[in-house]
């Protein structure tokens, strides 16, 4: 599933195509986009002009002159600027200048409107990239359980997803089953800033593309060559060389070093 770095990536492909522009036209080739409601939806949005696009956790905001047009990736999903339809394109688009199509080969993502943020999105907890290191350490001390699935919960934080969460916390030497209310404050701070430097260093690579995901120009990500852990499990670890292990938390692959990672 794209993570808040793909989806930042997205974002800032596709802004400069569609920021300003009208939808003229808007084809479903699959209800599943529209969630099931594809005429309504439709109707909703043709002839309203695109004035910003943002992103929101791993959502994608489409602000319009009037409403708001919310996409969710999911596992598959692309938008795709100026691309070519296909057997996996599900919404076309058409702007006064330029096509928008929506591709996704599992028909899991979506697009929502509302005459502001969807619920959903609105319920999102703070973003990790402006979090401040003090507020995230008070946030994970007020919370019980391991702090892997917490860090999975887009209502404590959001945009986090598998694959940065492993990173961020083998740079941090922390065990995904840490309990996130013991973790001291020093250790919280440093986990703070490992999920930053994660996050930044992955934007500025434009992701990672593990499968499916590409940006609005259709470009692969590159930060898949810089995983420490991730997608690793029986390689030496690039701190200490044992060798990476890979367990099931919160019903998530977690790849981790048990020598480097302490609980």
């Amino acid at each position: 599933m794209p993570e808040l770095p793909e989806v930042e990536t997205v974002v800032r492909t596709l802004a400069p195509y569609v920021a300003g522009r009208t939808i003229r036209e808007v084809h479903f080739l699959s209800p599943h986009a529209a969630g099931h409601r594809p005429e309504e939806l439709a109707q909703r949005i043709t002839g309203r002009r695109i004035t910003g696009l943002r992103r929101a956790g791993k959502f994608i905001v489409f602000d319009l002159d009037h409403g708001v047009l919310a996409v969710h990736l999911r596992m598959t999903g692309k938008l795709l600027m100026n691309g070519e339809r296909g057997a996996f394109t599900r919404a076309i688009l058409e702007l006064d200048k330029g096509t928008l199509l929506f591709d996704d080969v599992r028909k899991f993502g979506r697009m929502e409107w509302d005459e502001q943020l969807p619920a959903n999105v609105g319920r999102l907890g703070p973003e990790p990239l402006d979090i401040t290191a003090r507020e995230f350490a008070e946030r994970l001390r007020a919370r019980r359980g391991a702090v892997k699935p917490l860090l999975l919960n887009q209502a404590f934080i959001g945009g986090l997803g598998n694959i940065y969460v492993d990173e961020a916390l083998h740079r941090a030497g922390v065990h995904p089953l840490a309990q996130a209310s013991r973790l001291s404050r020093a250790r919280a701070e440093r986990l703070h800033a490992c999920i930053v430097d994660v996050l930044t260093e992955a934007i500025d690579a434009g992701g990672s593309s593990i499968s499916d995901y590409v940006d609005a120009d259709g470009r692969a990500g590159g930060f898949q060559m810089q995983h420490r852990v991730y997608g690793r499990e029986g390689e030496p670890c690039l701190e200490c060389g044992a060798p990476i292990k890979r367990i099931v938390v919160g019903q998530r692959g977690t790849h981790f070093c048990a020598r480097c990672q302490r609980r």
